[in-house]
């Protein structure tokens, strides 16, 4: 009997190692959200969605059920094999057998799922546009956990051991990197579902990317993406009443505006003029201003 890894790998097509790899780093993606990133159309990414779950059989999908009746759309997880095409592709050991059975459990009963969510639908978003806006790229997309490992942003050529050792203090929901022409800006990403009170605590945690900076010499900003625009509002006062000059920009969530975070939606902290494409963001240290 032929291995199903082996078996299964031949019709995988790149796309569908993206979606996979994307799925292995940060856990759920709803059909929506592939859809955005990946393809032209809703129509096309189910398809493909169909097969890659009944066919092929390397990702699992649930659906829940919204508060006041009715289900949300399809959310998609890996399946074990394709847990194991991802080893496979990355050079790892197999995994468990139960890995993604575990896995799969762990994430449908998550409090903070639409957190998550949220997260990944920022980043698919700029995936998006990327896909139908030549000359931009995200060209990093890395989940938390990662910016929380020992050296996670120490460079090939870093020889300084304080940076290569260093435990980052900060703890974003996620760390990317935005190229468009000749602009390359790494941002940290801090989701805000509302929840987090008093607004003091957002600002509390610029302390982190302050300190990052300090060991690593890369001021990077960090983008706060709002649930209203009152919140925002507020924020702003905030900072401004702390004294912050760390880089800091929000905006609000593209479900209030129905605008993408590459477009000028930015609001920069202590600067006065129109908001800002993300692009256009400062960024300062290991070349982070220019793709050369």
């Amino acid at each position: 009997m032929p291995d199903p890894l082996l078996r299964v790998q031949s019709q995988l097509t790149d796309r569908d190692l993206v979606l996979l790899g994307w799925l292995a780093d940060h856990g759920v993606l709803t059909s929506f959200q592939v859809a955005e990133a990946l393809y032209p159309s809703i129509d096309y990414a189910q398809e493909r969605l169909r097969a890659l779950t009944q066919k092929l059989g390397v990702v699992d999908r649930f659906r829940p059920q919204k508060p006041d009746g009715g289900s949300y759309p399809y959310h998609y997880v890996l399946a074990q094999l394709g847990v194991e095409v991802v080893a496979a592709q990355r050079g790892d050991d197999l995994p468990r057998r139960d890995q993604a059975r575990r896995r799969r459990w762990h994430l449908t009963r998550r409090a903070n799922l639409p957190h998550l969510l949220g997260v990944n639908g920022f980043f698919t978003a700029l995936a998006g546009h990327a896909r139908t806006h030549p000359g931009s790229a995200l060209v990093r997309w890395w989940p938390a956990g990662r910016c929380q490992q020992m050296g996670a942003f120490a460079e090939p050529d870093d020889n300084d051991i304080a940076v290569r050792v260093y435990q980052p203090r900060s703890r974003p929901d996620g760390h990317g990197i935005w190229v468009e022409g000749d602009r390359r800006v790494p941002f940290f990403l801090e989701y805000d579902l509302g929840t987090e009170r008093p607004l003091s605590r957002l600002v509390d945690k610029i302390d982190g990317y302050r300190d990052l900076a300090h060991v690593t010499g890369r001021i990077w900003p960090v983008l706060f993406w709002l649930h209203s625009p009152a919140r925002e509002r507020h924020l702003h006062q905030e900072l401004a009443a702390t004294g912050t000059i760390y880089p800091v920009a929000t905006a609000v969530h593209a479900e209030v505006t129905g605008i993408n975070a590459a477009e000028a939606v930015w609001w920069l902290n202590r600067h006065h003029g129109a908001p800002m494409r993300l692009a256009d963001l400062p960024a300062a240290g290991s070349g982070a201003e220019q793709t050369t």
